[in-house]
Order: C-alpha cells, then structure tokens, then sequence
C-alpha cells in the first residue's frame, strides 16, 4: 500500500516556446471508476517521448506533461474488474505519454482498457526491452507471415538499427527467414550482421535506384519503418503477391508511385497502426512475444538508464545516434 503524497517524475515544462525538462515531485491525484494506478518498474524510450520532450506539439498539444508511451508494473489500486491488486500489466501506446502522462514516471494512472497482463514467460525489464517498438514489430510480422513464407524469399527491413527495425530482425531470424537491412549508417554494418541480416545495404544506395515505375522484383516481402522514397522502392521491388508493412514515415509520409507494383505484381501495402491496434490482436502478439518468438536479442538487448539519465538519450535519439533500445529503471 502507497502511504507517500509525491512520487518522482520527468516532467517537460514550456516557456516562451522554450522546452525544460526536470525530475520532479508529483502529488497523486484520484484513480476514478475504470482506471489503474500503477507503480511503474520500467519504462522504455521511443522516439515519440524524445518528440514530446522537445515540444513537438503533433505529439503533445499541452504541457507541462510527463512523456513515457511505455509502461510496465504493479497495479497498487484497481477500480476495474479486469485487473486486481498486486497484478503485473504492460500499457504501451494508446494516449500513454502523449497527451495522458506517461510511463517517466514512479506511478502511473491509466484506463484499465489500456493494460495487458504481463505473460508468464516474460519477465518486466524483458517487456520493456520489447515495449512499443517490439509490439509494433510484432504486429508488422504477424502481418506479413499470414502471406508470406520464409521459403518465398528474402524480407527487406528499413531503418534496420531503430528500435523497431531492429528487433523485427530478431524475430524474422527466429522464424527462419533470409533478411536484408537497409541502414543510414554505414559503421552498423557488422551490428546488423551480428543480428541476423543476411545482407545490408545503406541507404543512400538504395534511394538512388534509378526512378521507375517497376523495379527488379526481389523482395518476397517488407518491413518499412521510415516511409518516403525508401517505401516506394521496397513496393517497386516487391515479388508477385509479396506484402509490405508500413509503420512509421520519419524519412517522409509521402509516396510517388504508380499503381504498376499493387495491379501488375499483386503487392500487397499494409499499415500497422500500433497506437491503437485492436486488444485482440495486441494480447497475441505479447503472448509470441513473450513465447514462440522470444530470443535473447529480443529480451536483452537494451541499454538500462534510469531518470537523470534520459535528456541525454533523447537527444542523441532526435540527431539519429542512438541505436538499439534504451529502457528505464524506476528505483526509487
């Protein structure tokens, strides 16, 4: 049982257009009917809370604000009858740490919908290893192998060394299909290998394809992470009846293609809304996870920072330096 009146956490303040960021003591305020109020035992980072922190106002509109759209811990007070106290959950995505605060922090309060109990077989530091950006590649495989078999070809994945990307390799591996990463940063080439890439492009070679409507079909299938001119020419690339999922557009939310690749090759062109991805679909793709998909790279491979320690890596998140996933201890 909580007896304190405050409880820490990384709070982003606004003045005059000018974004601060501090740990700070925050008064606990009343679980209402539905909610949760969770002591958080990790957090993870993603690049929407290193958004959030720097004011990006498409992220969060008000502030001061609590950013963390990752959150693993111990329900301490439960007004819902899907969850007791003393019952571990994962919340990931939703509104967490976007305009609801998130997961910086010592507890956090959420709507009970939002929580997912945490599977037997994973541990909390290994849930927060996977976090949103592991939950979004699961969904991403878990879309592409209801078509596409490791035996049908090679699976291209972009912005190989992000969260994302990077942990979509892991689980691709696992699975037993041929990889090919594409990757902005040239000294990764061997950290991609050692993952589980067969192959490993950079960037600048595969935007500067030739501009055609069609492609060279290589690719059985992919894994976008970044959108722009790299999309299109993973869709151009595609085998007949391969299927590409698309969950992020940092490189640029714009397409320029015709529709030869979808009607004359039969790609398919899936997104993966991992913000509010329906439960159903979120519990299964924990429990592979958690279980049939589970590898040491996937659960362990995380820098373990804690609160003081998170301006840092959000700023080498924002200029593209920070590689793998950085996950949060709360020990206070």
């Amino acid at each position: 049982m909580n007896t304190a009146s405050t409880f820490k956490a990384f709070r982003v303040e606004e003045h005059d257009d000018n974004y601060t960021s501090s740990i700070q003591d925050m008064p606990f305020s009343e679980v209402s009917e539905g909610e949760l109020l969770i002591k958080v035992a990790y957090s993870s980072l993603n690049y929407k809370d290193a958004l959030s922190a720097s004011g990006n106002k498409g992220v969060t509109r008000n502030y001061p604000h609590t950013p963390g759209i990752d959150a693993v811990g111990t329900v301490v007070t439960s007004k819902s009858s899907k969850f007791k106290v003393s019952d571990e959950v994962i919340v990931t995505s939703y509104d967490l740490g976007m305009n609801t605060d998130g997961g910086f922090a010592a507890f956090v309060k959420v709507p009970a919908d939002w929580a997912v109990a945490l599977p037997k077989n994973l541990s909390m530091r290994e849930a927060m290893t996977i976090g949103t950006a592991g939950l979004t590649a699961g969904m991403s495989v878990l879309r592409l192998t209801e078509t596409v078999k490791p035996e049908d070809g090679s699976i291209v994945v972009s912005g190989a060394t992000g969260g994302v990307g990077s942990l979509t390799i892991g689980i691709l591996r696992k699975l037993g299909y041929k990889i090919t990463a594409i990757t902005g940063k040239e000294t990764e080439v061997t950290f991609l290998k050692n993952l589980g890439a067969d192959e490993v492009i950079l960037r600048d070679e595969f935007e500067n394809i030739v501009h055609k409507p069609l492609l060279k079909p290589l690719y059985a299938g992919g894994i976008d992470t970044v959108g722009g001119v790299i999309l299109e020419n993973i869709i151009k690339s595609t085998l007949p009846m391969g299927v590409i999922t698309s969950c992020g557009n940092v490189s640029s939310p714009k397409l320029d293609l015709t529709v030869f690749p979808f009607i004359l090759r039969g790609v398919s062109l899936i997104g993966i809304d991992s913000q509010n991805y329906p439960m159903i679909y979120r519990e299964k793709a924990w429990e592979k996870l958690a279980n049939e998909w589970k590898t040491d790279q996937l659960t362990n491979a995380a820098t373990e920072i804690h609160l003081d320690e998170l301006s840092e890596k959000m700023e080498l998140m924002l200029n593209g330096k920070l590689k793998g996933r950085t996950i949060i201890k709360m020990d206070f």
